[in-house]
Parts: structure tokens; C-alpha cells; sequence
């Protein structure tokens, strides 16, 4: 039987995954990309295992990835869009706050993606529609390999696998996020949710307070918006909480309700980087523009994430402020 088009991103998905997992903790070659840019090999090596999933399956389908570029014909209706380790130095940090985006834009619109935490063997994904949450029981165990990897493994796991990301957060931040965080915790026993078995429906929520910028460039709309500038604003502090973990997995973190929002500069459409996280918040319901509030890929460009009107109302309004 042929595999649908979100299955096949999720399994591409959990192939990069697999590879990010397992070379986690090794001695990583590094590659130069600018002055202050580079992959590993685990970046290349992730990707060469997302793009064999996606090749056998649709051969004829165009594919863009991070690290390999454009293949495929000009004009394509079908192209992939693949960042096979989002938050590769937190990665040659040995840091385990990363994502493996998949993404399928058909004409205009993306209409499949997957965001797989490598960690925790959670991929967030959607068939364009509805977004979801499948968990791997025995990936997180499995994230040891490369020496003392495992201790990092088990710090993430004593944390319940809901949301490992949040270690980050109680590292020097002396605040693990509250009940918005808690709300993608779970097993896979309690899944059932109408994607299929195994799968739960991501329900955004507010109620961490939580907004992850992005601090990381290219700025093009500086001076005029500096993400940075957020985090100076009296209003910002009285409403949310800042966390910054500069992987684009904190995007699905909201439409999986384990952030507020997420706020980023940068012209977005066809991003490897953040089509996947994109696709699952507009699934999943939440408020999606552009840093103005236009419609996303319009105007300044940018982005605005937010779990519901009023987080997206009171941040345009804070963005304004900043930018005077």
C-alpha cells in the first residue's frame, strides 16, 4: 500500500532523528558554512537518511534541504523541505534541544510536516489539517550512545518525557514552566486521538506564560525590529516569561501547548527552518502572522506564533512599542 504524504514525513522525520540520536556525544567534524555558521556531520548525515526515506517513496518529488540544497525540476508542485538538525550548536554542545524538520509544500501550501525531537522520540506532526503528537517509548532510552551521553539521557527522562525541552529551562532559569509545559506530558498509553494509534491532538494553551524568541540572525527588519528589544520591555516582563533555546522545536512547542508564543525576524516562506513548526501551530489552531500582524509572508515578513488572540494582541502591541 503507498505511504501517504504524512506518514512519509514522519518517517523521514524519525530516520534523521535516528541518526541525530545515535551520534549524539561523538566527535563531531564540523564544516564551515560562514564566518559564524557551520554543520556537523551528524547535520549531513541526518539529512542523506531523511532525503533516502523521501526519494524512495516520492522520486519524482522535489526536495530542498539545509544542507544539499535544491534537487529536482524547476517549478516543481511537490517540493520537500528538510532541516535535518535544527539547533546544531546547541547539538556540538552537547545540549539536547534540537529538532528534525520535514515538510511538504504542494503548490502554496504546506499540506504535511513532521518535527521530531530526537530525545524524546516525540514527533509533532500534521496531514494539514489536525496536528498531532506521536510518541517512540524506547527512543529516549536510547539516547546514550557516544560515551557520556548517557547521563544527559537520563536527566531528560527524569523529567517524564513531556516536555524534555524544559530542561533548558530549569538549568539557571529556576522556573520549569508551569502547567503549560505539563500539558504535553503524557505516555503513549494515553494517546488515541483521531490521527491514529498512538497519536494525540495538540491542544495550544497560553497558560505557561512562556514566549521563546529567536535570537539568532539574520534581522532584516533591525532597526526598526530587534527581537532583542523584547525582552527589555516592561510590558514583556509583566506578561510572559522569556525562554530562548534557538531550535526551531520551540515553534511545535506551541501548538503543542508547552509555550505561549514564539517570535522571529526573518522572511519565512520556504524556510527549511521553520515550515514544519508552522504547518502544526496553523493546524493546531493557533494565531500564525507576520511581526505587524499581516499575513504571514506579507509586508515585514517575520513571525508571530501564539496559542490564542489575546497572547498574539499583546505582543503585536509590545512589538510596536519597541519599535518606536
Amino acid at each position: 500500500m503507498s505511504i501517504t504524504d504524512e506518514e512519509l514525513a514522519l518517517a523521514a522525520a524519525r530516520a534523521g532523528a535516528a541518526v541525530v540520536r545515535a551520534m549524539w556525544g561523538t566527535s563531531l567534524t564540523r564544516f564551515a558554512k560562514s564566518a559564524d555558521d557551520f554543520a556537523t556531520v551528524a547535520d549531513i548525515e541526518a539529512e542523506k537518511a531523511i532525503l533516502g526515506v523521501i526519494r524512495a517513496a516520492r522520486p519524482d518529488d522535489a526536495v530542498t534541504g539545509e544542507e544539499t540544497g535544491r534537487t529536482g525540476r524547476d517549478g516543481a508542485e511537490r517540493m520537500w523541505l528538510v532541516d535535518p538538525l535544527c539547533g546544531t550548536l546547541n547539538y556540538a554542545a552537547r545540549t539536547m534541544l534540537v529538532g528534525v524538520n520535514v515538510a511538504l509544500r504542494t503548490g502554496s501550501a504546506v499540506t504535511a510536516a513532521a518535527c521530531a525531537d530526537p530525545f524524546t522520540g516525540e514527533v509533532f506532526w500534521t496531514d494539514g489539517a489536525h496536528a498531532y503528537v506521536r510518541r517512540d517509548a524506547g527512543a529516549a532510552g536510547a539516547a546514550g550512545g557516544g560515551g557520556n551521553a548517557g547521563g544527559a539521557g537520563d536527566i531528560r527522562d527524569a523529567w517524564g518525557g513531556g516536555d524534555a525541552g524544559d530542561v533548558g529551562d530549569a538549568w539557571g532559569e529556576g522556573d520549569t514552566g508551569g502547567a503549560g509545559d505539563a500539558g504535553g506530558a503524557g505516555c503513549a498509553g494515553e494517546a488515541g486521538g483521531a490521527g491514529g494509534t498512538g497519536d494525540e491532538r495538540l491542544t495550544p494553551s497560553a497558560e505557561s506564560r512562556l514566549v521563546d524568541v529567536n535570537l539568532d540572525p539574520p534581522f532584516p527588519n533591525a532597526p526598526a525590529f530587534r527581537a532583542a528589544a523584547l525582552l527589555a520591555d516592561p510590558g514583556f516582563a509583566e506578561r510572559f516569561r522569556p525562554r530562548v533555546v534557538s531550535t526551531t522545536l520551540a515553534v511545535a512547542w506551541v501548538a503543542a501547548g508547552r509555550r505561549a508564543a514564539y517570535v522571529t525576524d526573518g522572511h519565512l516562506r520556504d524556510s527549511v527552518h521553520f515550515a514544519s513548526g508552522i504547518a502544526l501551530c496553523q493546524a493546531a489552531g493557533c494565531v500564525v502572522t507576520g511581526i505587524r500582524g499581516e499575513p504571514l509572508h506579507t509586508g515585514a515578513g517575520g513571525l508571530v506564533v501564539a496559542a490564542d488572540r489575546e497572547t498574539h494582541r499583546g505582543l503585536l502591541e509590545i512589538i510596536a512599542r519597541a519599535g518606536r
